[in-house]
């Protein structure tokens, strides 16, 4: 019996990727201090843990209104599956929407997830995340990003957020 060995490569330590919370943090309150409220919403996963991270930060160093919210949208078949949001359409009319994932790839998830946003009036919508590997295929560029990695298709980036975060390329 053979055992597979996955090497894994240390991109982000927990320090840097706080680092990287706090400075997306203070880039989206630089670009929209004038709004009284916003909406950080996380795809369901390590987007969402995210998403709570930045909004925490958010609110630490300003006084802008920060709601969470969870997207659920199914990954694997973002085609076929219903896209929702778990509050509700007048917490998110004329709000500033800040779209949040872990990984940045082909742009899929995070082009799909826009869906029930588009269809609520919102004010604007600018997207964050904390990894980008630049191998978009649909037109989803983020405004907020915490570290820009080229990698191919095959690599994969695995995201931990909690007690002890880290980024690892596989």
């Amino acid at each position: 019996m053979s055992e597979v060995v996955t090497d894994k490569t240390l991109i982000l330590d927990d320090s840097q990727i706080k680092q990287k919370i706090r400075r997306i943090a203070y880039e989206i309150f630089e670009n929209n201090f004038k709004e009284k409220s916003i909406v950080v919403a996380g795809i369901d996963g390590q987007g969402y843990s995210f998403a709570k991270l930045i909004s925490k930060e958010l609110t630490s160093i300003s006084r802008v209104s920060v709601t969470v919210a969870k997207i659920t949208v199914n990954k694997m078949a973002t085609e076929q599956s219903e896209v929702s949001v778990d509050i509700s359409a007048k917490e998110i009319k004329k709000r500033c929407i800040i779209l949040v994932d872990d990984v940045l790839n082909t742009g899929r998830t995070l082009a799909f997830a826009l869906k029930p946003f588009l269809e609520m009036g919102v004010k604007k919508i600018e997207v964050a995340v904390l990894v980008n590997r630049s191998n978009t295929l649909f037109p989803v560029m983020p405004t907020y990003t915490g570290y820009e990695l080229t990698t191919t298709l095959k690599d994969h980036v695995e995201v931990k957020l909690g007690k002890e975060s880290a980024v690892y390329l596989l």
